[in-house]
């Protein structure tokens, strides 16, 4: 693990600790992985999309994606992969599949030991504990997300509406858009207000957001060629204090 001095990221730090949200572009984003360890193994990370599974939760309410899952932990030692474990969230903030513990397919071995997901992780470590300096232990989560969309079938990046994860902290990281139109992320108060957008269109393009404090949501995804495959992936990264 590379840590990175809070100086580099003084910038993303600041919007978030005055807004609860900040827009980070794959500019300023790359320089920071790097510094966290690089990205030397990106187009092998990248292409390990193409292997995701269906999930068969979402797949129940007549809705498609595609997921896998990794658990890990991270203290002052560093952050070590956990046990294969379920995914969980109460209803009260997932309405559509809360209460329930899902299993998703596991990130594979190569994908959660590689170079690039290790600096992602270390880059949120350090990030979010610069938000929460007081905590030592935290939970964290990783997920693999694919939406497809087709002529006939926009693709849900977030079926369960404008939501909180139930977390401290949330890295939304894009890592691959493929003949889509829209999928704009939209920031809210818990009142409903509108906060921002913006629309991560290019690799490495990333949101983060101190849950508690906001709701976050993705409009859907329609193809831009209904005639081609179209697809939206995304790396979601949660960090909750244990």
């Amino acid at each position: 693990m590379h840590p990175i001095p809070v100086s580099d990221v003084s910038s993303l730090l600041a919007p978030v600790q005055r807004d609860g949200f900040c827009f980070a572009t794959a500019d300023t984003m790359r320089p920071l992985l790097d510094a966290a360890g690089g990205l030397a193994d990106w187009q092998m990370f990248a292409d390990s999309w193409n292997r995701l599974e269906p999930d068969a939760y979402i797949a129940a309410t007549g809705r498609s994606r595609r997921r896998r899952h990794a658990t890990f932990a991270a203290s002052r030692d560093g952050v070590v992969q956990r046990p294969h474990q379920p995914h969980y969230q109460s209803l009260q903030y997932n309405a559509l599949q809360g209460d329930i513990q899902r299993w998703f397919e596991p990130v594979e071995p190569g994908i959660a030991q590689g170079q690039s997901l290790r600096s992602i992780l270390a880059f949120c470590h350090g990030f979010f504990g610069a938000l929460a300096p007081a905590r030592e232990q935290w939970h964290v989560e990783v997920h693999q997300f694919r939406i497809e969309a087709t002529a006939d079938a926009a693709g849900e990046p977030t079926p369960e509406g404008s939501h909180r994860d139930g977390v401290d902290f949330v890295l939304v990281l894009l890592v691959d858009r493929e003949n889509i139109a829209s999928g704009s992320t939209s920031i809210h108060s818990p009142d409903g207000a509108p906060l921002g957008e913006f629309t991560l269109t290019h690799a490495l393009d990333t949101a983060l957001i101190h849950d508690p404090r906001v709701f976050h949501g993705v409009t859907p995804v329609l193809p831009i060629d209904p005639q081609r495959p179209s697809h939206r992936d995304v790396l979601v990264v949660t960090f909750r204090a244990v």
